[in-house]
């Protein structure tokens, strides 16, 4: 992205006492309030407040929470393939059973509801709607969808379905999956079937989660479902799901009118030069290509990234890019960190991860601590991509979570990786990025896909031999930072 430097500019404190009622009010939206119900004359922790609108949320994911894999009717899916496969998943780990949500999701509306949330980005099984991917609709499957909106409507909370978040029906895998360019067809016929039945309830919806994700990992390095290697196997799982998304968009908008928010999930990291040195400055171009642009690009801009432009060309039809280039109504954003790049002739484009600059925080991944990579994000749409409605749908981090004496975990390095990447969201917002809201990643410690159960990235601890939800301290403290639409200093 933008290879600018950002200064971390110094929020001054401020606190004006309304006279005679203890409350404290803002001069301006970069003002740092006190926390809202202090006392009169009692110090309280300066933060910054949100706009009054500002939307607050969390996401998860089906084959990550879910479980009942083999019930109700629902087929298999790739990652149900995957995980079976000796030696693919940490610990042998598989989303047989998960969180249990599919039976437990009353419990989890609620935990979402306690802390005041007030929307939910899920995704939607495509292989428990459609066992086969295409034909048929399995009603009791789409019925559990149904009643988990009902659920989340009758707390006040919005829901958000994504309709894919990589669990893709092992029977069209068969067919080629993603590599097959007839997907868009298969793709929207889902789309379509879904919306028919929780449209009326249902007014934001999520087309794809992280398509050059699930290009690079599943269908180029082999480490994810499908499992899939080659550098055209990528390039063409990248296209067909640009090409499935804009005819979907479409269809949708001509089924649902000005009823639905129609928009799509991206993974944007900034891509960056190890060490800076313009030795790596080819490969960090190459890889922010692949990992951001040959998707931002098409659907923004009708065009494909210039690196890639003759290798997508040889795949595309004339009239891709015109499909494609559907306009939307939001972007979510999924952020973690930047990618620190360096040449690599064994990588699958010539390039390769290298280390942050020394001194960076690591969460329990390694994955660098980097918040301003966040407003070096938003700050690319504002300027390059035309300042589109954007919500931040993931960010978060995994810890090694450590359980306190009241049988609390006091994840207190999350609260941080929390809070940095928040502080890092008001600033893009007092400096014109058109951001909406944010749904932190991720309600509960889950299956984290190749890595099984072994990360935790959830608000929520799940013991994983009964399934027990406990809230742990950022839940907490999430809970407060809605409450108060403002985020603490420390």
């Amino acid at each position: 992205m933008l290879r600018r430097t950002f200064l971390k500019t110094a929020l001054k404190a401020t606190a004006v006492a309304a006279a005679g009622t203890g409350a404290l009010a803002a001069l301006s939206r970069e003002t740092v309030l006190a926390a809202p119900g202090a006392a009169p004359g009692t110090a309280a922790t300066p933060s910054v407040s949100f706009p009054s609108d500002f939307l607050w949320g969390v996401s998860t994911s089906s084959y990550q929470i879910e479980g009942a894999v083999a019930e109700d009717g629902r087929g298999p899916s790739v990652w149900d393939t995957y995980s079976h496969s000796f030696g693919r998943i940490a610990n042998g780990d598989t989303g047989d059973v998960a969180c249990d949500h599919y039976h437990r999701y009353a419990e989890d509306v609620d935990l979402m509801a306690r802390a005041g949330m007030k929307a939910y980005r899920f995704s939607i099984a495509w292989p428990r709607v459609m066992p086969q991917g295409t034909g048929a609709v399995n009603a009791k499957g789409l019925d559990f969808y149904d009643r988990l909106t009902d659920s989340l409507l009758a707390k006040g909370i919005q829901p958000w379905p994504c309709l894919f978040h990589w669990d893709l029906p092992q029977a069209l895998q068969d067919r080629g999956g993603w590599t097959n360019r007839d997907i868009a067809g298969w793709f929207t016929d889902y789309a379509l079937a879904v919306t028919a039945k929780l449209g009326d309830r249902a007014k934001n919806w999520v087309m794809l989660n992280e398509p050059s994700v699930v290009a690079i990992f599943g269908h180029g390095t082999g480490g994810h479902a499908p499992g899939l290697t080659g550098r055209e196997t990528c390039l063409k799982a990248i296209h067909h799901q640009n090409l499935a998304q804009g005819t979907a968009l479409a269809a949708l908008r001509k089924a649902g009118g000005r009823n639905w928010q129609l928009g799509t999930v991206l993974s944007l990291q900034p891509s960056w030069p190890v060490g800076g040195l313009d030795s790596n400055y080819p490969a960090s171009l190459m890889w922010d290509a692949v990992w951001n642009r040959s998707c931002l690009d098409p659907l923004f801009k009708g065009r494909f990234p210039e690196l890639l432009e003759a290798e997508f060309s040889r795949i595309a039809k004339p009239d891709d890019l015109t499909r494609i280039m559907q306009p939307v109504d939001f972007l979510g954003v999924n952020y973690y960190s930047r990618m620190h790049q360096q040449p690599d002739p064994q990588g699958l484009f010539g390039t390769g991860y290298g280390s942050a600059p020394e001194g960076t925080r690591k969460t329990g991944m390694e994955w660098p601590v980097e918040p301003d990579g966040l407003s070096e994000i938003l700050a690319e749409l504002q300027e390059k991509y035309g300042n589109p409605p954007v919500y931040v749908t993931e960010n978060g981090a995994d810890y090694p979570d450590t359980v306190g004496p009241n049988g609390r975990v006091e994840d207190r390095d999350r609260i941080a990786y929390l809070r940095d990447h928040l502080l890092a969201a008001a600033k893009s917002i007092d400096e014109g990025c058109n951001l909406k809201g944010y749904m932190a990643w991720t309600l509960l410690d889950n299956f984290e896909w190749s890595e099984g159960y072994r990360r935790h990235f959830g608000l929520v601890q799940v013991d994983r031999k009964t399934l027990a939800r406990t809230p742990k301290a950022s839940y907490d403290w999430y809970a407060s930072v809605i409450r108060n639409n403002a985020v603490p200093l420390a």
